[in-house]
């Protein structure tokens, strides 16, 4: 009896026990997914798919329920093992593909490569693939791309040539770090004046980064980062053709090749824009938008070495010629004869560019490496009469050697940034026994940094990190920043950024009212840096159900200036600048879902809330201010429906509200100035878009849409005196362009066509 006693004991353990084998093959709607991962919920049991997409695994169904099946950039699935519909042994799943990058490899928040639900500081990821879906992909530039990303805008900063830049969070446009590849090259002048070259074709995917960087990238790193990671060669077709043409007399034509030379791989790029229309529907006789000429060349290598480390090196030049002005300087390209003339008003920009940038891993240590780059930046411009001419050369270089040791995973870095200004106005001047004498701005700027990342446990990660920076003008510069990231549970994420940042002001290159109006400018003292701490919240929470996955994210966030440096534009002749002895803050929340449906119907809503304030001085009374162009509310809805496997039809809209605009004064018949300023509060407004698009023969695609559907346009003119009778339009020393914040450009549709041919 004794002998049968385990027998007894076994059988419960046998009739509970369900060992099953799954097996099955995983897709996308474009081909196999080769090494994607298939794992048991329940259990530590998985596997990886092969090459082929093949699996293999066993499952318990006493003990186990969910099948989960994931692969990078892709929507995960999960599959009921007790759903008798599905066929455990004879599994075909197919995944779609995930526009909002919730599974993709980042890089900017710690200088090494991590999956973005991994990183312990949250970046938001703006796909090629969501770009693709809800902008026209000929003629989208990156300050348009940008709009996609929740609290970041557009901010136009002349109201003739519309000149652009990126805010993030309420704070202007120089504030914000704009990266190449992790690279810092778009500084001062080049925030200003070239971020429109940047096309769509070279982009792979944006990340952005909310709160001060300096740690990691130094001056202008203060609202932010984004980072633009160019196209892998290996990845895209042998040739590429994007050609678009819009309502607005716009044409775009982007053509891409993809060459191979041994085991190395290159990506060559040609971007070219045009426009040449004039439309006045607020009959201020100036044109409601720019007309260009944009061209690029963009080349990137990724070189073969048999010790399998990265060797990358990319170069790209770009020109621009951008203008407007009354209709009689732009009929039949008069501008070019008349640039500078004083009776017929127009602006002219000539902008030329070259940049070259890489990384080199080094082979005889693991670990280390070099990012370099080199940038050029000439300007060759008229406002009216006013000439500005401005050369600015970058150089940059920075070591870093990555070493773990148990826990912590440490990161050393060297650099050296040189930046070399010069213009034609008081900037680079200095006065020598009595005698102004040109004087080339020269910055040496040696940096070191620290970072070290600690994970106790899988549910804790902690980075600590330093940098210091040394100016030959202000000395040693300090930045620390602290980061920590909590799982609770497998799919909730919190996140708690604290950090430094400074910049260095270059109000010639950034402040664009200086030039495009008749104001002389004052500047009271010599200006010290800017400094920031800010503190950032973030809440993420992945899902999976609602037929579909998703996630929510939720923003708190809170930045202090001290010395913050605001122009005073309250003398109508006079620009002022000078140190605050007060402070200004940004502070806000915001929040995204992000959610696809597993038929391929996608949603973003999001939306932003932030006060942004500064003290000002009057008669030793502080006072609060709201900032000017920082809307207090702002959102974004996205929204893509696929028709059938090839078309779909996608719709973006963007909210704007109210915000604090400056302060101008209109000008009666007479030449008199109003006794009473224009409103200094704008309207909130809305901008909706629609683009569908298709896959035709061979993989090509056909793209069409309407941008600003409903028409609207800035109501006032961004303009002020220009109705001065003593003077030719544009010419009155009350001549400002500072009151522009909204589109004037009106309704455009446009049309597209994308030809891929793939390597053999």
């Amino acid at each position: 009896m004794k002998h049968l006693l385990p027998f007894f004991i076994l059988i419960p353990m046998v009739i509970n026990s369900q060992i099953v084998e799954i097996n099955g093959t995983i897709n996308s709607e474009f081909g196999i997914l080769s090494y994607a991962s298939v794992s048991i919920l329940e259990s530590k049991t998985g596997t990886i798919a092969d090459e082929k997409g093949n699996f293999y695994l066993k499952a318990d169904l006493s003990k186990h329920n969910t099948l989960f099946v994931s692969f990078l950039g892709h929507i995960s699935k999960k599959f009921s093992l007790h759903d008798p519909t599905i066929d455990l042994q004879n599994l075909n799943i197919i995944l779609q593909e995930d526009i909002n990058g919730l599974n993709e490899v980042v890089i900017t928040g710690t200088l090494k490569d991590e999956f973005v639900t991994e990183s312990a500081v949250k970046v938001n990821v703006i796909t090629s693939k969501k770009i693709n879906s809800f902008l026209p992909s000929g003629g989208a530039n990156i300050t348009e791309i940008v709009q996609l990303v929740n609290g970041a805008q557009e901010v136009i900063a002349c109201g003739v040539c519309y000149t652009n830049s990126i805010s993030i969070n309420g704070l202007e446009g120089p504030y914000t770090s704009v990266l190449l590849d992790g690279i810092p090259m778009y500084g001062n002048l080049a925030s200003v004046y070239g971020l429109n070259g940047i096309p769509n074709m070279i982009i792979d995917r944006l990340e952005i980064v909310k709160g001060p960087s300096s740690t990691l990238y130094g001056s202008e790193a203060v609202a932010g980062v984004i980072n633009i990671i160019t196209k892998n060669p290996q990845e895209q077709p042998f040739l590429s053709l994007d050609v678009q043409g819009t309502s607005h007399k716009e044409s775009f034509i982007n053509l891409a090749l993809t060459p191979s030379i041994g085991k190395s791989y290159g990506y060559f790029g040609i971007n070219w824009d045009r426009k040449s229309d004039y439309d006045d529907y607020n009959n201020d006789g100036f044109g409601d938008d720019i007309n260009l000429g944009r061209f690029s060349i963009f080349n990137k290598w990724k070189m073969y070495r048999e010790s399998k480390k990265e060797f990358i090196i990319a170069a790209r030049y770009y020109f621009e010629d951008r203008r407007n002005g009354v209709k009689e300087y732009l009929k039949n390209n008069n501008y070019k004869k008349i640039r500078g003339d004083n009776k017929i008003y127009g602006e002219s920009v000539y902008t030329n560019r070259f940049e070259i940038f890489g990384k080199y891993e080094f082979a005889f240590t693991e670990g280390f490496e070099l990012n370099y780059s080199y940038s050029k930046h000439d300007q060759n411009s008229y406002y009216g009469t006013d000439y500005y001419e401005a050369q600015q050369d970058i150089f940059f270089s920075q070591f870093t050697l990555d070493r773990k040791y148990g826990k912590h995973d440490l990161l050393l870095g060297a650099s050296i940034r040189n930046n070399l200004y010069d213009d034609n106005t008081i900037a680079t001047e200095s006065v020598k026994n009595g005698i102004i004498i040109n004087k080339e701005s020269n910055q040496f700027i040696p940096g070191l940094l620290i970072q070290d990342q600690y994970k106790p446990s899988e549910k804790i990660s902690l980075i600590g990190g330093l940098r210091i920076d040394n100016y030959n003008e202000h000395g040693f510069i300090y930045a620390p920043s602290f980061h920590l990231k909590y799982n609770p549970g497998q799919w909730l994420s919190l996140r708690l950024n604290i950090g430094t940042g400074f910049r260095l002001v270059n109000l010639f290159t950034e402040d664009h009212a200086f030039i495009t109006g008749q104001r002389e400018v004052k500047i009271l003292e010599d200006l010290n840096p800017e400094k920031s701490k800010s503190i950032i919240f973030n809440t993420n929470y992945i899902y999976t159900g609602l037929s579909g996955s998703g996630n929510l994210d939720l923003d708190l966030f809170y930045t202090y200036f001290s010395n913050k440096i605001i122009p005073n534009y309250n003398n109508q002749n006079f620009i002022i600048y000078e140190n605050s002895d007060g402070y200004a803050y940004s502070k806000g929340i915001s929040g995204a879902l992000n959610h696809t449906f597993l038929n391929g119907i996608a949603i973003s809503l999001s939306f932003n809330h932030q006060i942004v304030r500064y003290t000002e001085d009057k008669n030793n009374i502080k006072s609060l201010y709201d900032m000017e162009h920082s809307p207090k509310w702002s959102g974004g809805l996205n929204l893509k429906f696929p028709i059938n496997k090839k078309w779909s039809i996608n719709s973006s809209s963007n909210y704007v509200g109210v915000m604090r605009l400056p302060t101008v004064y209109e000008m009666d018949k007479n030449g008199l100035i109003s006794a009473e300023p224009r409103k200094t509060k704008s309207k909130p407004f809305s901008i909706h878009n629609i683009n569908i698009n298709g896959v035709v023969k061979n993989k090509n695609e056909i793209y069409f849409g309407m941008l600003n559907v409903f028409n609207f346009r800035q109501k006032e003119s961004p303009l002020v005196g220009y109705t001065d009778p003593n003077y030719n339009k544009g010419f009155s020393p009350f001549f400002d362009t500072s009151y522009a914040y909204a589109p004037n450009h009106g309704r455009e549709i446009f049309l597209g066509f994308r030809l891929m041919i793939d390597k053999k």
